[in-house]
Formats: structure tokens, C-alpha cells, sequence
């Protein structure tokens, strides 16, 4: 979640975040922590990799 100074608040993987349209709880994972720290990690849903990358910009790109 990011706060009106900018800064990001970490939320723990797993932990619950926003409503969505319905009122259902969201979880909401911190990219830093899916990343080790790094700049990319590898997301795998039904068999198929995904890479999830943090740019320099501070952007997040997920490619197959």
C-alpha cells in the first residue's frame, strides 16, 4: 500500500489488503519481498512461468 508521502508500507505475504468489488478481502503482496530483494522472480501458474521484473523506474513488468 502506498501512503501520501510516497513511502510504501509492507505488508505481509499472505495478509489481508483491500475489498474488491464484491467486499471480499484481497491479499496484497510487497514485490520487494516476492523478489528476495532482487529485481525478479518467477510467478508459475498452471504449469506456464511467468517473470515478474522491477525496472530501475521502480515499474513492474510480468512477461511469460
Amino acid at each position: 500500500m502506498e501512503r501520501a508521502t510516497g513511502q510504501v508500507e509492507c505488508v505481509r505475504a499472505g495478509e489481508a489488503g483491500r475489498e474488491d468489488d464484491a467486499g471480499a478481502r484481497v491479499p496484497e503482496h510487497d514485490a520487494r519481498r516476492l523478489t528476495g530483494g532482487g529485481s525478479s522472480a518467477v510467478i508459475r501458474l498452471n504449469g506456464m512461468d511467468y517473470q515478474l521484473r522491477i525496472t530501475r523506474a521502480g515499474k513492474l513488468i510480468l512477461t511469460k
